[in-house]
């Protein structure tokens, strides 16, 4: 999240506990902010070092630009807030949609915890209906990207994947899960067209800026090292701030993430004997040839991705919810540990839902906070395999 936009924050707050009334001009945060970047590029300017709101500079990627410039025009040039939350609002039940879509397609998750999911969370219609972040934008992209790789559209999911990451990079905490199954399903060679997808809709869409500026637009947009502020960290209020802004901390987090994610690839995700370097090999030239992914496969691999790189976060603000609320039912429920009971994994959603709504964050929520998250990552590490060892073993027997 980027700062200066404390009194508004601070307004917000008091209408939510009613010192004054909720009007529309309070809901929003960063949309004055993205209105004024994006009227940046629209008046001709294209060195992003140039493209600033009112909150800091431009740090998104180019299709974070072109969505919120159509976002732009259909709201009277950004003035039509209620117009705009209305759009979100759409954007949210589109989001629904596709997520039910991907559940439905894995069977695993019993129907009364979709309830939760569409009624039980403030913070997430905050985020959506009234916020109008650029993260629920980029978020009903990847879950448009994981129907279309269910359906065994690789190119074009790729393609909507590619899309999402231009909104918001988060997206790329996906990466690594579909990484495995494109060398799972296709082998390196297999799959390099696919990942030439991805990069070149990157170069595409970013072109007019890096002709203008490519030092300014990739160091702008694609900024891995940006510094967090400790007043917003939802997930490490509990440290002291010198150590949260200390780089031996990120360079911790980034080791345990890295290590944890080639673990389940090892253990978890590649299960057919061989060695992991065998998916480099054309799939035809395998020991063990792969069978066609399943729904579980692929779904159980990307969103497994995705919540151990939040787990590791350097830091995750409000907003961040939305990168991993629709997946939690499906972590909590599609490999459950047998320990793990319905009442239990209730309380974990319940528990994760209520840190995410205490605001301003305390030593207590970001550590109930982090306990969920590690319940969850030790059911996915003792539950049933993903990718079942036996089935290929019986398979490479007949």
């Amino acid at each position: 999240m980027k700062t200066g936009y404390s009194d508004r924050r601070l307004a917000w707050w008091d209408a939510r506990h009613g010192k004054r009334n909720l009007s529309v001009e309070d809901t929003e945060i960063d949309w004055k902010a993205y209105m004024a970047e994006v009227e940046g590029v629209i008046n001709g300017t294209y060195d992003y070092t140039q493209l600033q709101g009112d909150t800091g500079p431009l740090v998104y990627p180019a299709g974070f630009v072109y969505i919120f410039m159509g976002l732009y025009y259909a709201t009277s040039r950004g003035t039509d807030i209620r117009m705009a939350q209305n759009i979100f609002a759409v954007l949210y039940l589109a989001t629904l949609l596709l997520v039910f879509l991907i559940y439905h397609q894995t069977c695993k998750v019993p129907p009364f915890v979709f309830f939760f999911m569409c009624c039980a969370s403030y913070r997430v219609h905050s985020i959506f209906v009234l916020r109008l972040f650029n993260d629920p934008v980029a978020m009903v992209l990847l879950f448009l990207s994981i129907n279309l790789l269910l359906a065994q559209r690789w190119g074009w999911g790729c393609c909507f994947f590619s899309l999402a990451v231009s909104v918001k990079m988060n997206v790329l905490l996906f990466a690594p899960g579909l990484l495995f199954l494109l060398l799972t399903q296709f082998g390196f060679r297999g799959a390099l067209p696919k990942l030439g997808i991805c990069a070149g809709l990157q170069v595409v869409l970013g072109l007019p800026f890096l002709l203008e500026n490519p030092s300014g637009y990739l160091s702008r947009s694609f900024d891995l090292g940006r510094q967090f502020l400790f007043h917003w960290t939802v997930n490490w209020r509990f440290l002291p701030e010198a150590l949260f802004l200390h780089r031996a901390f990120h360079l911790a987090l980034l080791t345990a993430h890295l290590t944890l994610l080639l673990l389940f690839a090892l253990c978890r995700w590649h299960r057919t004997g061989e060695s992991i370097l065998s998916l480099l090999r054309d799939p035809s030239k395998r020991k063990v040839p792969p069978q066609p992914l399943t729904p579980n496969q692929i779904v159980s691999t990307l969103f497994t991705s995705n919540f151990i790189g939040i787990c590791f976060s350097r830091s995750l603000h409000y907003q961040f919810y939305v990168w991993y609320f629709h997946t939690l039912p499906y972590l909590l429920w599609a490999m459950p540990a047998r320990w793990l009971t319905h009442l239990l994994r209730l309380l974990v959603l319940g528990l994760i839902e209520l840190s995410w709504n205490t605001y301003p964050s305390t030593s207590c929520s970001s550590a109930a906070l982090h306990i969920c998250h590690a319940v969850i990552l030790l059911q996915l590490w003792l539950g049933p395999q993903p990718f079942p060892k036996s089935t290929q073993h019986s398979k490479k027997a007949h």
